[in-house]
């Protein structure tokens, strides 16, 4: 099962990275819970310097505002894990690298511990926004995934990257 994994995760990377190429952009991740796996699978693949700029691992609060902006009183009010923090970390990406069209994050509680009142272990949230001509484009989604912590984490970037494919290839407006 874990080698049917790998390869469903090579496929998503695969996929993403063609339609990256085809319009020209570079990505960009923010991770706190899968803590550099999504990049470290964006990496696996032979040429990904063409369409891969770079990552942040911004585990911490205090990262994820000094290295990506993210606002201190939406982690107070939200949480790091919530949809307004995850579209933060991912237009923080835009805003920080300026190489990059667009920005995958992910922020969540892989477990065992960490679960709250609402927010449970295996809950991840994810962001992406896509630099367009008029402007940024947001969106953010929350999953609940089962499994160990190793689980939850692969879970976590194997839907990263298919839900990264559709967003990639739209039409590009803010409107």
């Amino acid at each position: 099962m874990e080698m049917e994994s790998d390869k469903e995760i090579l496929e998503a990377v695969q996929a993403l990275a063609a339609a990256l190429t085809q319009r020209g952009w570079r990505l960009g991740t923010a991770e706190s819970c899968t803590g550099g796996l999504l990049a470290g699978a964006l990496t696996a693949v032979a040429g990904s310097s063409d369409w891969y700029h770079g990552g942040f691992v911004t585990y911490s609060n205090a990262e994820k505002i000094r290295q990506l902006g993210v606002a201190e009183v939406s982690l107070d009010m939200h949480g790091a894990v919530s949809e307004q923090v995850a579209s933060q970390m991912a237009t923080g990406v835009l805003a920080v690298t300026r190489e990059t069209q667009f920005a995958i994050s992910t922020t969540g509680i892989a477990g065992p511990g960490g679960a709250t009142p609402g927010k449970p272990v295996g809950m991840v949230c994810f962001g992406f926004a896509r630099l367009c001509d008029d402007g940024v484009v947001v969106a953010a989604q929350t999953r609940l995934f089962d499994g160990d912590r190793a689980a939850v984490r692969r879970a976590a970037v194997l839907y990263a990257l298919r839900a990264a494919l559709p967003l990639v290839s739209a039409p590009c407006t803010t409107r």
